[in-house]
């Protein structure tokens, strides 16, 4: 229930690209959300690929320190916010959070936003907006 599996990341190019070319979009600061359902079957219900820019962030120290915080929240919210609420018969959903902060958030403070992100995805989604 709280493991953030192989088969939970994103990592198939031909999806990755799929996602960005054909997804949906929105900002809630620090994060972009990029998602997208498509017709596969999964024994997850999505998959999530975490960016922190190179541009903003030069040192791999400060992107990997953001990125363990974005995935442990994610890991811990991830079913009772994401999972819970999601349609069963979309498909699997590919996500794409994208940091676009400034400055380097402490935890609890990603957390809180993840969750709001979660909250507005579920807004989104919840009328007849299909994807393919």
């Amino acid at each position: 229930m709280y493991t953030f599996r192989k088969e939970e990341r994103l990592c198939s190019r031909k999806h990755l690209d799929l996602l960005f070319k054909n997804g949906s979009s929105f900002l809630l600061y620090p994060f972009r959300i990029s998602y997208l359902f498509v017709d596969q079957p999964a024994d997850v219900q999505a998959q999530v690929v975490i960016n922190v820019p190179k541009k903003r962030y030069k040192r791999a120290v400060d992107r990997n320190l953001l990125k363990r915080r974005i995935r442990e929240a994610y890991r811990l919210n991830k079913q009772d916010k994401l999972y819970l609420p999601l349609p069963t018969d979309r498909g699997l959903l590919l996500i794409s959070i994208q940091f676009v902060g400034k400055e380097k958030y402490d935890f609890a403070f990603i957390e809180k936003k993840l969750i709001a992100t979660f909250k507005r995805f579920q807004n989104l989604i919840q009328p007849n907006e299909i994807h393919q």
